[in-house]
């Protein structure tokens, strides 16, 4: 892999917006995706980067999401997919943009060297509402998911100072038949191949909370409903 951190973002929880909008896009609303490009060392500890937080501690954050990274790449096609080009580097929240590697290139369990630091990936994003508000674009998590252009998250094996434009080493790669987008495929398949999600669901470096939400689905054999997390209070 010659994978490179082209840009290091943080940020704390700001609330925007009006509450007394008549549309639901334009009201008010409190989150940590608007995000700072950070220039020289940052720390990277085991629940996230310095000066960075969340504005849903519930959803977002902690050892197993410390730190999210989005692919440089993916901006190019959301530029021309959706025509606009405001949609740009650290417009997803992410804290790593990461240049040469996509979500069908990285896998569950890969454990990178950047920095002083070591990152291990923990499983996939799931899109919320949150980056269709911020861009007026109702349907943005959905495409999101559709595509498989959601991210993912790492947890921090060690922790250390990291800077832009330094490169990724790759230590270990476990699992390299669970990738992001093939994981992406099965929690959100139209129609649930339950045998497949139990061997994902086995994967022991996928994030404990994934595996359990996994679990929990093939015992019941439901396909979840995700309009609550994809649209939201924008509906």
């Amino acid at each position: 892999m010659d994978i490179l951190l082209k840009k290091v973002f943080v940020g704390l929880p700001k609330t925007v917006g009006n509450n007394e909008a008549i549309r639901p896009m334009d009201r008010e609303w409190t989150s940590a995706i608007f995000k700072e490009s950070v220039q020289g060392p940052v720390w990277v500890g085991k629940t996230g980067l310095t000066g960075d937080g969340q504005g849903d501690v519930e959803h977002h954050g902690g050892p197993e999401k410390a730190v999210f990274a989005y692919a440089f790449e993916n901006y190019t096609y959301w530029q021309k997919e959706l025509g606009f080009s405001q949609i740009s580097t650290g417009g997803m929240g992410e804290n790593f943009v990461m240049e040469h590697v996509s979500e069908e290139e990285i896998s569950i369990g890969d454990t990178l060297q950047i920095g002083e630091a070591v990152v291990q990936v923990s499983q996939p994003r799931q899109p919320c509402w949150k980056p269709a508000r911020r861009f007026k674009v109702k349907n943005l998590a959905l495409l999101l998911q559709n595509t498989g252009r959601t991210g993912w998250y790492f947890r921090v094996l060690k922790e250390g100072f990291v800077e832009e434009r330094h490169t990724f080493t790759l230590v270990d790669r476990p699992y390299p038949q669970w990738t992001i987008q093939k994981c992406n495929e099965i929690i959100h398949a139209r129609k649930q191949d339950f045998e497949e999600m139990r061997e994902l669901a086995q994967c022991e470096l996928l994030a404990p909370g994934m595996r359990t939400t996994l679990e929990t689905r093939i015992e019941k054999k439901e396909t979840p409903d995700i309009q609550r997390r994809v649209f939201g209070p924008n509906e």
